[in-house]
């Protein structure tokens, strides 16, 4: 036998496969090792923009959270409001899931640069910005009160992922924000059709959202199940994420009036993707993912809890969102924690996206 052709192609669980012709002309194909995990690769977007992913081996973990760590969450260190539904949305235990397939995943949220490379391949306009658009972001008029909870969001529009109103410059290491999920989708599809196009996608596979499973099975970096991707305490957090903690809010002299993080992370909005380096990044390799920016999934948000496989509603689809983000309490960016937002077109500056390249889904 003798080895006519060697082609590296993506399986279900992108492993490379070596094809191999006998004497009698029958072929053979002999699975060679799949990637290793945390295996890395940079994807070019033209004009000198880029994007990293690694690779995610199959796996199981467990989906949810008990009722000591909402207990936690909503207690003075966690900071989460009591007696209310949301740690519900959790499920009542973790749950046993299975990841069956392999996949990679962007190793940051997509970043401004990133989406900006989108817009002006595609002339893509996005939610917000389209006639009638809208989107939640800060209210620069928004004062201190003795009431609880402050929400200091508003409505407003002509404002877009080109100008969040966060009240100081925009750069393009910023995690993009005010994109929705079809926003989103939008953008997964461009790139699947750009690489398809230079012949560097193989058949069967796509650039998408990542499935909650599979969001949530990332996010824990290959822990079975605790608070945080590095564990269940608080205090190992500092120096790994961006969220409400002791920082002044842009041209004030008050930080958030929520429970915080009881240290400086930099910012009192949102940080520069993978900031915080090889501590903020979790077992897989991946960066901010917990706080920072809600990351938005490709599945529709059922209020009882995550699914296994990719679960999608036909009337008032709610996306959902993971994560927490920068404006969170502790106890609201754990692994566990998850939210569904108003409509596939509704768009916030808390909220942003990770791509994942895997086999199609939905």
């Amino acid at each position: 036998m003798r080895i006519l052709n060697v082609v590296c192609l993506f399986s279900l669980s992108l492993v490379c496969l070596t094809v191999l012709t006998g004497i009698c002309g029958t072929a053979l194909v002999v699975a060679a090792e799949p990637p290793e995990q945390g295996a890395a690769k940079q994807i070019d977007l033209g004009g000198n923009v880029s994007l990293e992913v690694v690779y995610i081996p199959p796996g199981k973990f467990k989906m949810g959270s008990t009722p000591e760590e909402k207990a936690w969450a909503t207690g003075i260190e966690g900071g989460a409001t009591p007696g209310t539904v949301r740690e519900s949305y959790e499920g009542e235990q973790p749950r046993p899931m299975q990841v069956k397939d392999g996949f990679w995943m962007g190793r940051t949220e997509v970043s401004v640069g990133q989406f900006k490379r989108f817009v002006e391949e595609s002339g893509y306009v996005s939610d917000a910005e389209k006639p009638g658009g809208k989107t939640q972001v800060f209210d620069p008029n928004w004062k201190i009160t003795a009431k609880a909870p402050p929400h200091p969001w508003i409505s407003m529009k002509g404002k877009s992922w080109r100008d969040p109103n966060f009240g100081f410059p925009l750069r393009d290491c910023y995690p993009v924000v005010c994109v929705s999920w079809n926003d989103g989708r939008a953008f997964c599809q461009w790139l699947t059709e750009r690489e398809r196009k230079a012949e560097r996608l193989p058949k069967g596979l796509e650039y998408r959202l990542p499935t909650e499973a599979e969001w949530a099975y990332a996010c824990r970096g290959g822990r079975e199940s605790t608070y945080f991707w590095w564990g269940n305490d608080l205090r190992e957090g500092e120096g790994r994420f961006n969220i409400s903690a002791v920082d002044f809010l842009p041209g004030r002299n008050k930080i958030w009036p929520l429970a915080n993080a009881p240290w400086s992370d930099g910012f009192a909005f949102v940080s520069p993707v993978d900031h915080y380096g090889e501590k903020g990044r979790n077992g897989f390799g991946l960066a901010d993912m917990c706080g920072g920016v809600w990351e938005i999934v490709l599945d529709h948000f059922d209020p009882k809890g995550g699914h296994e496989e990719l679960y999608f509603v036909k009337e008032n689809p709610r996306p959902v969102c993971r994560g927490g983000n920068y404006f969170d309490v502790p106890g609201n960016a754990r692994c566990a924690v998850r939210l569904g937002l108003q409509s596939p077109s509704y768009s916030d500056s808390r909220d942003g996206f990770r791509i994942c390249l895997g086999v199609p889904r939905g």
